[in-house]
């Protein structure tokens, strides 16, 4: 026997050990004015019982209340204590002297997450007041009593009353009921299983007016076709007491709302009967009974009051029963279209009720959409109800599957808006175009022939008809654009993939532009994310805008500019508009160059400050690349401006002065030489040496006084041996003729001398010839002789008109002088035009004579 005591013995202690093992213990401290209960389930853990630790002793049992706000240790003497416990939160709220507070749950979601939880909240309000129960939204929607919510979070709501407590309905989230309220004093029940996060609502709690029935609902129905169900208290037991249940309904405009009463049960009445009281809007109020038809196809808000008649609670009697429908649904005729993508490839459409709060009800396919899409390739049925224009925004979209860059044609079609269904009643406000590449390539965007694109800044915004939104595929924006005839952009060339979306501006519907808004094509990658070509405007300034204005770049993103400078101008760049970032890896970089790459480059961080404007003398780029910000953004708003260049302008002002002034130069020196060789005399002239008059010039000098006025043609007497004596010959005859002439020039004619004078012997005319060479033998006599007297005889020249020299001496040889060339007869000698038009005249005593010609002397 011993050796079976032993055995028995161990299994005691194992068994002890294990129990011990077993035991679950948590901490529990319940909240200020909150009670916390563990009890029993109904037939389960018979052997379980929960204990609380109160110092050295401790006390078990089937159940355990909590009400001091201290931490206690809660001992559980089984492994799965949530199987047999529930908890139970109370809570009590007074509303009858001070303001209610809003029902709040314990924030942490997973206290007693492995206990079923129920939570009480008891509402107390003054006497023949009713508690009044607020529901966020979208408010609460009644089920049966016997249902559960999809959340597995359901409210109970319950009043005390003389009979007993009732059931005023069970309720779930997400429904149409906004307010409710109870008679006197009751309470609010939240149910959660175990396992299930608590997730609660906040409903605000508050003193509500007189009581004038048991129950009251607010409900508010939505828009379109709906359908929702009521149920009256104590629903599968029988409501006995004579009191009123009111629901308030209110409908949507353009809606029509019809009552069915889909399960009633009458009470067995003492007194009264059961009535139902509608009352449409303020004026309209009518009776009708349970069995009787209720209220179809009616407009506007109203009210159902159901008033309960006077029922014996007894047993096998039944109490009022009441299961009643609402629906409402739209009052008109919808329009209906037909759209059909399937002839237009990569084209889909979207059309959306942009007032909220507008009544319009849009089905696809005969199915109710908020929004109604319609896909490319496909056909659809659209119905519009009760849908204003002006609250309709449609869309477009096209899908482009670019050529591949290696094609023999890499130029897409223009980006044109394609005709749509005329049967829409929608107009278009706004076309988007997805271009989508095939391999590593780039999209070329150039605006149409005879314009170019201008980009929208706050300085300098948009005003034509259409905009056009440029972005990557990805989301980010490089910026918005207008087509403009005096835009600066000629050309974007963007990396990847890119978005075109046009949208009016001053006109209503899209589908009206013709034209086309883009053209495009397809080019190798490029290095940066985007690169403008720009030609900047003569007549005024232009902006440049870093991809995705005002907001920053992307990082590690970079844009490039590259502008084209007019000759004879000069750009002024200057930084407006800078935000800088702090860059977590590498630095924001700015830096401008000339095109050709033979001028100086200047290049800013973040770190540093840009300078003031920079002048650039020719083309030149503009590049501007991100880091990885840590904080703030890249955003750099530029201004251009061009100036005439002053240098090349001057210089050919210059060579204008300078090409007139040596014209004036010229013109100077010639009219000077013309005029030195007017007044220069003749090199051939010679000098008549007159001992008692005045030298004068032959040739075309003249007298100063006409020979009307003067005398100088006149002499006294001609001292031919004191003019030539050095010259003639001592042994030339003195029968010379004594001519006038010298050197051949016409020195004027003689007349006797009136005056006074010595006794010489008057000359007579003689026909001795002149011998102008005079040779013995071989000898050449460069010399005249000189006449066997000093009284010359008067030569024999005919006398002809004042002012004219008709003869010359041919006497004279050769000499030192070299007046003569040779020797000849006398010839006559034109002096002048107008000496030359006088007719000579000859003595009487004279044949005529012909005037010898004058041969200068070389």
């Amino acid at each position: 026997m011993g050796s079976c005591v032993f055995p028995v013995f161990i299994g005691l202690i194992l068994l002890q050990i294990h129990k011990i093992s077993e035991c679950h213990k948590i901490e529990v401290t319940p909240d200020s004015g909150t009670i916390i209960e563990f009890s029993k389930k109904a037939g389960h853990g018979l052997d379980c019982s929960v204990c609380k630790e109160e110092g050295p002793s401790e006390t078990c049992n089937s159940s355990l209340k909590l009400t001091e706000a201290q931490p206690t240790n809660v001992t559980f003497n089984c492994s799965q204590p949530g199987d047999v416990f529930n908890v139970a939160i109370k809570q009590e709220i007074d509303c009858s002297t001070t303001d209610c507070s809003i029902i709040a749950v314990h924030p942490d979601s997973t206290r007693f997450l492995e206990f079923t939880r129920t939570f009480n909240w008891h509402l107390k309000v003054q006497s023949g007041k009713m508690f009044q129960l607020d529901f966020p939204s979208p408010g609460m929607r009644q089920i049966k009593p016997s249902e559960s919510c999809p959340d597995k979070h359901t409210y109970i709501i319950t009043t005390y009353q003389r009979v007993g407590l009732t059931n005023i309905g069970s309720f779930c989230r997400n429904g149409t009921i906004s307010r409710i309220q109870v008679l006197y004093k009751g309470r609010v029940t939240l149910e959660v299983p175990k396992g299930t996060d608590l997730n609660p609502s906040d409903i605000k709690v508050s003193m509500g007016p007189a009581a004038t029935g048991v129950v009251e609902m607010d409900v508010k129905l939505p828009r379109g076709a709906f359908s929702v169900d009521f149920f009256t208290p104590d629903y599968l037991t029988g409501y006995y007491d004579e009191q009123k249940m009111k629901w308030n309904f209110a409908v949507k405009p353009m809606h029509n709302f019809t009552v069915r009463f889909q399960h009633y049960i009458p009470p067995e009445c003492q007194k009264k009967t059961v009535m139902c009281d509608y009352a449409l809007g303020d004026k309209t109020s009518f009776t009708v009974a349970p069995t009787e038809t209720q209220p179809a196809n009616k407009q506007g808000d109203f009210s159902l009051t159901l008033t309960n008649c006077d029922t014996k609670k007894v047993a096998n009697v039944s109490g009022l029963s009441l299961n009643f429908n609402v629906e409402v649904f739209r009052s008109g005729t919808p329009y209906l279209c037909t759209v059909d993508l399937r002839n237009e490839e990569g084209l889909s459409l979207q059309i959306e009720n942009k007032n909220r709060e507008s009544y319009c009800e849009m089905s696809l396919n005969s199915v109710m959409q908020e929004k109604i899409v319609v896909p490319a390739g496909t056909k659809a049925d659209l119905s519009f109800f009760d849908c204003p224009v002006q609250d309709l925004q449609l869309t477009a979209t096209k899908v482009i599957d670019c050529p591949s860059v290696s094609a023999r044609d890499a130029t897409g079609p223009s980006l044109t808006i394609p005709t749509l269904d005329l049967n829409l009643p929608v107009p278009l406000h706004q076309f988007t175009w997805l271009l989508r590449l095939r391999d590593q390539s780039t999209v070329d965007l150039m605006p149409p022939k005879g314009s170019s694109l201008h980009q929208s800044v706050p300085d300098k915004q948009c005003n034509e008809r259409v905009s056009l939104l440029i972005s990557e595929t990805e989301g980010s924006s490089i910026g918005q654009f207008c087509s403009a005839a005096e835009g600066t952009i000629q050309k974007i060339q963007i990396k990847g993939n890119v978005s075109i979306t046009v949208t009016p501006n001053n006109i209503k519907d899209l589908s009206q532009e013709k034209g086309p808004f883009l053209n495009f094509g397809i080019s190798p990658e490029i290095t940066e994310n985007v690169i403008y070509t720009v030609s900047p405007l003569i007549s005024g300034p232009m902006y440049l805008a870093t991809p995705n204005w005002p907001d920053g770049m992307n990082p590690s993103s970079s844009a490039s500019w590259i502008i084209t400078i007019p000759q004879e101008y000069k750009a002024e760049l200057l930084f407006s508009n800078v935000s800088k970032p702090k860059c977590d890896s590498g630095h924001t970089e700015v830096s401008i160059g000339p095109l050709d790459s033979q001028g100086q480059t200047q290049s800013w961080r973040e770190d540093q400050s840009f300078t003031g404007p920079v002048v650039q003398q020719q083309s030149f780029y503009l590049n501007m690349s991100n880091c990885e910000p840590k904080s703030d953004r890249f955003a750099v708003l530029s201004k251009i401006s061009l100036q005439k260049e002053i240098k090349k302008f001057l210089s050919i002002i210059l060579a204008i002065v300078g090409a007139l002034l040596l014209l004036v130069i010229i013109a100077v020196i010639v009219v000077c030489v013309i005029r030195k060789r007017k007044n220069k005399p003749n090199n051939n002239r010679s000098s008549i040496f007159m001992p008692r008059g005045k030298p004068v010039l032959p040739g075309n000098a003249s007298f100063p006084k006409t020979r009307a006025d003067n005398e100088s043609h006149v002499y006294a007497s001609i001292d031919d041996p004191t003019m030539y004596g050095h010259l003639v010959d001592k042994n030339q005859p003195a029968e010379v003729d004594s001519g006038a002439w010298s050197n051949g020039h016409q020195v004027d004619a003689y007349c006797p001398f009136q005056g006074p004078m010595d006794s010489v012997p008057a000359a007579t005319d003689s026909s001795a010839e002149y011998s102008l060479d005079r040779r013995e033998g071989d000898a050449f006599q460069p010399f005249l002789n000189p006449p066997n007297t000093f009284n010359l005889p008067k030569p024999r020249s005919p006398l002809i008109l004042q002012g004219s020299l008709g003869f010359e001496d041919r006497r004279m040889m050769d000499n030192a002088l070299n007046t003569f060339k040779s020797v000849g007869d006398i010839n006559p000698i034109r002096l002048s035009a107008d000496e030359s038009k006088l007719q000579p005249q000859m003595d009487s005593d004279l044949d005529s004579y012909p005037e010898p010609e004058y041969e200068e002397s070389v």
